[in-house]
């Protein structure tokens, strides 16, 4: 019979070796590892180690090492296929029978790495050729340095559909298709399947090329896909592949943790960012085998997926692949990126910091499909409530292993009881004709500061559109948004480009903006908020007074709504009757405020009918 290499690999997958070894020698746990006397030779303190991760033993005194096999052979006495037998009966796994087919098999196979192989020096040959200038420049562009190019062993496709096929001469077409390298169609002459792309090899867990995952250099070329990966091959099964593992496993032992991203591109920024433990699936959502071989090495992977809606969907597909499979100590942890961006946008404009500062505090699987499920739709009935906790319970059923099913349940039962039925305000009895206190909270502050955290944000929105559409009034104006309190990020790179004396031109404002990663606002999103300024034909004197007022707003209220803040925590705190009119004055204020953004809004509106009215007139 043929034990395959890709068979052995399986069996030693399915099987761990320290419950393999604690059957005849006593283990100790030390933190991802077992330690114990060695049974090969005699010794008072242990030098004896078993990694189960790794997948073998280790004695620093004689020097025995192996794996689940060698262990049986070496200490249990049996021959090599006896041992394989007993550990396949184990782990539920069928011996191959004897069979001329299988032999031929792995030579196949061996056949296909060696083509694998030849077509990864010829690609790396030809990125340093005059056709590979294009990728040269994109790889510049992305500001690798040179260990992290020649780590991932980057190279360049020629745009011949035969090229590949003339510089490995020494295969023939079946052994090219097969690898996946060309493309066979009908009766047509067969092609190579990479062309004019930059290229990177994909790598089994020993470190073999077992295909190739390639970036389109073209961006105007719409009819492709911008990433292509080999297809399914002999070798190369994309729900069983992670790219980047060979050398993410072992970068894991050292770190104690796995970081899972979206796309390959993604894995080297980090790895060029010292993040040595990154892995990506193969474009396709995480699958139970890719699961498992990530709680091979730790017990909480993190999910880093992107920050937009794709990026969150593919996040729950994993938490929902994830909970049939959950077993005691084994979840995983997920971070969200900020709206629109990777782990390399983040990295770029923030630095490796910010990312590990995102890494050190992940949520939990739980707290994902808590957050997910409570804002997937609203809830503004009965009805819509009841909807959430069927959801919910929907996902626990999943669930295998009991326990962690029960905890799940009474947890998210917890959550969404404190969320649906929240706790009345109590009355306090008092006698006839003593004054009341003051209320221990006052519902409406809480209820007004989130109906205007949205008119906040497009207040914000608005004079963004406002500066791009007249960027000359940025000067009038600079000193004020300099020196104000403003979360949204893009005041900064403005304020900035006017102290670096740019020229105040929209177009060249905005190509400011998106060299930072941030995205410049429409103003015809927010013409209905009805400020002069955003809209059409306004006259331009009147563009300049609304704006300055709308500034003046936006300056005024972060202060105003901190310390309105402050003072409803402070009167949470001490329930004085100092605190609770101090509250009230700055929610005063605050209404006020509001009444004058909303007349403000309502006279631009009046000024512009007017405008239009006498306009017509004449």
């Amino acid at each position: 019979m043929t034990l395959t290499p890709q068979w052995l690999d399986e069996l030693r997958a399915r099987v761990t070796l320290s419950s393999v070894i604690s059957r005849t020698t006593r283990l100790t746990k030390a933190g991802h590892e077992f330690k114990a006397c060695c049974p090969f030779h005699n010794e008072k303190s242990p030098s004896f180690t078993v990694n189960d991760q790794k997948g073998f033993y280790h004695c620093f005194g004689c020097g025995a090492h192996g794996d689940v096999i060698r262990w049986m052979t070496d200490q249990r006495g049996l021959s090599f296929m006896d041992a394989v037998k007993e550990l396949a009966a184990e782990a539920g796994l069928d011996v191959p029978a004897p069979d001329p087919r299988a032999a031929r098999k792995a030579e196949q196979q061996a056949g296909l790495h060696e083509v694998l192989e030849a077509a990864q020096n010829w690609y790396r040959a030809q990125l340093g050729t005059p056709d590979g200038a294009k990728a040269r420049a994109y790889l510049a562009s992305r500001r690798f340095d040179a260990l992290t190019m020649e780590r991932f062993g980057f190279g360049y496709a020629p745009a011949g559909r035969q090229a590949l096929k003339a510089a490995l001469s020494q295969f023939d077409d079946v052994m090219l298709i097969e690898a996946g390298m060309r493309i066979a169609v009908d009766d047509k002459e067969p092609y190579d399947r990479f062309r004019d792309r930059l290229t990177m090899p994909i790598h089994d867990a020993r470190g073999r090329v077992i295909g190739f995952a390639a970036r389109i250099l073209d961006a105007d070329k719409k009819d492709a896909p911008k990433y292509l990966n080999s297809p399914d091959t002999p070798l190369f099964d994309k729900g069983r592949t992670l790219f980047n593992l060979h050398r993410a496993g072992p970068a894991s032992h050292q770190s104690g943790r796995i970081v899972v991203v979206e796309g390959q591109m993604d894995v080297i920024a980090l790895a060029a960012a010292g993040i040595a433990e990154a892995v990506a699936p193969m474009g396709t959502a995480l699958t139970e085998r890719q699961l498992e071989m990530l709680w091979r090495l730790v017990e909480t992977p993190i999910l880093c997926f992107d920050g937009d809606a794709a990026g969150q969907r593919a996040a729950m597909r994993a938490v929902t692949r994830a909970l049939p499979l959950l077993r005691p100590a084994h979840s995983l942890q997920i971070v969200r990126m900020p709206a629109g961006m990777d782990p390399d946008d983040l990295i770029k404009r923030d630095g490796v910091a910010a990312l590990e500062a995102l890494l050190a505090a992940p949520k939990s699987l739980l707290d994902q499909l808590w957050e997910h499920e409570r804002d997937a739709a609203p809830l503004n009935s009965p009805e819509d409530k009841a909807g959430l906790k069927a959801r919910l319970m929907a996902h626990v059923e999943t669930i295998a292993d009991p326990d962690i099913k029960a905890l799940y349940r009474r947890e998210l039962n917890d959550r969404f009881s404190a969320f649906a039925f929240p706790p009345r305000q109590e009355r306090e009895w008092r006698p006839m004709g003593r004054a009341a206190p003051p209320p221990r909270s006052d519902p409406l502050v809480t209820q007004r500061l989130r109906k205007n955290a949205g008119s906040r944000d497009a207040l914000s929105a608005a004079v963004l559109a406002g500066l791009l559409r007249h960027p000359q009034e940025l000067a009038r104006h600079g000193d004020a948004l300099a020196h104000a309190d403003l979360a949204d990020p893009r005041f900064a790179v403005l304020v900035d480009a006017l102290d670096a004396g740019e020229p105040l031109e929209t177009r060249h404002l905005s190509t400011i903006l998106a060299a930072r990663g941030l995205v410049a606002p429409n103003p015809v999103e927010y013409a209905s908020l009805r400020f002069g300024f955003l809209i059409e034909d306004s006259p331009p004197e009147l563009a300049s007074e609304s704006l300055a007022q709308a500034i003046g707003l936006l300056v005024e209220r972060p202060a105003l709504e901190a310390a309105l803040a402050e003072a409803t925590a402070r009167f949470e705190r001490d329930l004085s009757e100092g605190a609770y009119a101090e509250q009230q004055r700055l929610l005063k204020r605050k209404l006020e405020f509001d009444a004058r953004l909303r007349q403000m809004a309502s006279a631009r509106t009046a000024a512009l009918d007017g405008a239009a009215t006498q306009k017509t007139a004449e």
